[in-house]
């Protein structure tokens, strides 16, 4: 009996018999199947990347055990789940997405010794091959087995149920991803932090590979902008936000895996709320439209940019005003962002350049160094977040690491960024002047630190207001 025998056979309509209990079906529906044999889809270098990365796991934790988990779909509702993506960790030391999928790898003498258990399909002459609605291949279509998987991705691969007595001769293990109680038996975990922490530093320099996925997720990115931007008259006429971002949306899983976050399409008002992903609201002619946006290429990697185009393709007055001083800031951040220097450089230069712009608006309640102080930062009124992030399975990647290893580093070659100041004055705001009431912008680049500066992987889009003016009415035709 495989995993996914389990799921009663019920077409769960009032007046049908149970299938699972009408032996006659059953002979019949077990027999007469040929099996279509699905080899995996994985991006050129995939497996040999994965491998690399089980390496430098293996030397960073010598003479240990890892267990990482692929996870499940979540239920979204009832009997129906989200779709499946696995876990970021599990994706980077196997790039195999299979789901409840467990990866162990062994790493005596420094050196990767990996197995990978997984449920063996519900394919024809199982019963969850018509029973089990998620898994069964008569529901779901053929998937790649056992022997499918193994040949791609050159190691062992197990069916699941053998995880637990692969792992009992085992003191202890360090466990990470997404792994169901029940598959590891009783072995005892280690302190799962550890590991945690050990792969978001690992992750954060990337290798030549991994850079490459980033560049094919910013050009798709930058393309699905364009796209979007096209889709303005139409959105227009009917549909507003959510019509813009139903065409960023589909440009991500057409040509790419999906989308990497949620897309943020808000216009006007909504601009100044950080996390729009509500997109309801229509556009209006004179309103600035922030677009926060990034492809998940095939190899999971994401993009992650943003700009702020105006409607008609002619900002007012007053959005280009709050505009330039983003743009200021940004080339202040871009600027600060070089191998030598800690991740927090930026970050302080780009604030330094909104409080001063604040301040010349009379916008603060105090000075700027008094704003600018750990006692202070009234300016943050306006931009509460942080000013970036690092950038790659995630969105916000690494995110496990500790203060010391995430903000307080020192930056070196190969490590991805996003840079993304901004000024928000919300709608409601009675500290700010009327005309500057329900303005958002903010500009976001992708980068990766090279040896001696930076490559700015999004810089196919303009970020200077007449440039992005330019581009718009461009896309608009």
């Amino acid at each position: 009996m495989t995993d996914h025998e389990t799921a009663p056979a019920d077409l769960r309509m009032r007046g049908l018999p149970r299938l699972a209990e009408t032996p006659r079906f059953l002979d019949d529906i077990r027999g007469g199947w040929g099996r279509e044999v699905r080899r995996p889809r994985l991006v050129a270098g995939a497996a040999a990347a994965a491998a690399a990365h089980r390496d430098r796991l293996a030397q960073a934790l010598p003479g240990r055990v890892v267990v990482i988990g692929s996870g499940r779909s979540p239920v979204r509702n009832d009997d129906c789940n989200y779709e499946f993506r696995a876990h970021s960790d599990f994706l980077w030391l196997l790039a195999a997405p299979v789901e409840r999928a467990v990866l162990v790898i062994r790493t005596d003498a420094g050196s990767a010794d990996a197995t990978l258990f997984m449920p063996p399909p519900a394919g024809p002459g199982d019963l969850g091959f018509f029973s089990d609605a998620n898994y069964g291949e008569l529901w779901t279509g053929p998937v790649p087995g056992l022997a499918e998987w193994s040949a791609a991705l050159g190691i062992e691969v197990q069916p699941i149920d053998k995880l637990a007595g692969s792992l009992a001769a085992e003191s202890a293990v360090l466990v990470g991803g997404y792994v169901e109680e029940g598959d590891l038996g009783p072995v005892r975990r280690e302190d799962g932090a550890v590991l945690g922490q050990t792969l978001s530093g690992l992750r954060m320099v990337k290798d030549e590979w991994e850079i490459a996925q980033l560049r094919a997720a910013v050009d798709l990115t930058v393309d699905g902008f364009a796209a979007v931007a096209a889709e303005i008259p139409a959105a227009m006429r009917s549909g507003g936000e959510r019509w813009l971002q139903g065409t960023f949306n589909r440009h991500a899983r057409t040509f790419g895996n999906d989308v990497g976050y949620g897309t943020i399409v808000a216009t006007g008002r909504n601009a100044a709320v950080l996390h729009w992903t509500r997109c309801d609201s229509a556009l209006g002619e004179q309103d600035a439209l922030l677009l926060d946006m990034g492809v998940e290429e095939k190899s999971y990697y994401t993009a992650d940019v943003t700009r702020t185009i105006p409607v008609s393709g002619t900002f007012t007055p007053h959005q280009r005003m709050v505009h330039d001083l983003v743009e200021k800031s940004h080339r202040a951040g871009l600027a600060a962002v070089r191998p030598g220097r800690t991740f927090l450089d930026f970050h302080h230069r780009c604030m330094e350049v909104i409080a001063q712009g604040l301040a010349d608006w009379d916008l603060l309640p105090v000075s700027v160094d008094e704003a600018l102080s750990r006692d202070g930062q009234q300016h943050r009124r306006f931009i509460v977040c942080g000013i970036g992030h690092h950038l790659g399975l995630d969105v916000h990647d690494c995110s496990q690491s500790t203060v010391s290893a995430y903000q307080e580093a020192t930056l070196q070659p190969g490590m991805a960024l996003t840079v993304e100041p901004g000024l928000y004055f919300h709608a409601n705001d009675l500290t700010v002047p009327p005309e500057l009431r329900g303005i958002g912008v903010r500009i976001e680049d992708d980068l990766v630190v090279t040896d001696t500066g930076i490559e700015v992987l999004s810089e196919a889009l303009p970020i200077t207001a007449a440039g992005l003016e330019e581009w718009t009415r461009a896309q608009l035709g």
